[in-house]
């Protein structure tokens, strides 16, 4: 089986085929080996309220595209003391306009820092959200969700993961997402969480 991940984020992309590598027989492919060109309409494939609907929302356009079974996700970190902000706009919180990778990583945690300001430490709860929804033809969309909780400190660390990473604390590990190994963010994280349970949705259907 053929599996497209809808994602042009190459860090993304290394978790999710290391995940799924326990799947028999199951060849993953980025969106290049899928010959899904890059498209601007890719930018306005989120504007929903909930990280299922804009997961399902990538899922179906780049199945259309590539005619292949076809993975996508939506993840962003949602802080209880913002109200759950920011939430499904995670991946541009900032207001600043035209940034991309890195730079973009950068504005959304200085701006959620500032945003936190005059929020106690033991009060900066927050956990990471991934919802991955698998789209294959006329079947009915498979949706896994997977959570995890952390603080947000207000000065990154450790040089691993992306995005929010660096400011994620997990409690339980003492350290950062920015700070453990790939296999250990795998075990522990949002995303990790949800292609696991798809993975062993897959294995069930073999």
């Amino acid at each position: 089986m053929k599996l497209v991940v809808a994602t042009r984020s190459r860090q993304k992309m290394r978790e999710i085929r290391k995940i799924l590598a326990v799947v028999p027989g199951l060849e993953v492919l980025d969106l290049d080996e899928a010959g899904v060109a890059v498209d601007p309409a890719e930018e306005d494939l989120e504007p929903f309220d909930t990280f299922e609907e804009n997961a399902r929302s990538k899922a179906s356009w780049f199945h259309a595209r590539s005619g292949l079974p076809t993975v996508a996700d939506d993840s962003g970190i949602v802080v209880d003391a913002l109200d759950g902000a920011p939430g499904v706009r995670s991946k541009r919180f900032s207001p600043e306009e035209g940034l991309t990778g890195l730079d973009r990583d950068r504005a959304n945690n200085a701006y959620l820092v500032e945003r936190l300001a005059d929020v106690p430490a033991e009060e900066r709860t927050a956990h990471y959200v991934c919802v991955a929804v698998l789209v294959d033809g006329d079947a009915e969309p498979l949706v896994c969700r997977g959570e995890a909780a952390g603080l947000i400190l207000d000065a990154p660390r450790g040089e691993n993961g992306f995005g929010y990473d660096p400011f994620f604390f997990d409690p339980d590990l003492g350290c950062t997402f920015a700070e453990i190994s790939r296999d250990e963010k795998n075990e522990r994280s949002h995303r990790g969480r949800a292609f696991r349970a798809l993975a062993a949705a897959l294995l069930k259907r073999r």
